[in-house]
């Protein structure tokens, strides 16, 4: 069985500790009932996400692995760099 990912953002929902309101993004990337981040540029998000992840106190070097693969995400497919 493939373990679910949030679409925007790639991470595990199992790994998501806050309330998810949506099967298919995290409680990150979706809140209130709509995509937190509305826009489409995928650097501007990556940028977004990278912030949050240093905020958060994750290794900057594992924050940037993880903010690279946000390029591969569903959600930004054909809006690659």
């Amino acid at each position: 069985m493939k373990k679910k990912t949030c679409e925007s953002c790639l991470m595990p929902l199992s790994k998501d500790t806050g309330v998810g309101e949506s099967d298919k993004y995290c409680s990150f990337c979706f809140r209130d009932g709509k995509l937190v981040y509305e826009g489409n540029d995928v650097n501007e998000f990556k940028k977004r996400a990278h912030e949050g992840m240093i905020k958060k106190g994750m290794n900057p070097l594992l924050a940037k692995f993880y903010t690279w693969m946000i390029g591969f995400a569903p959600r930004w497919n054909n809006k690659h760099e």
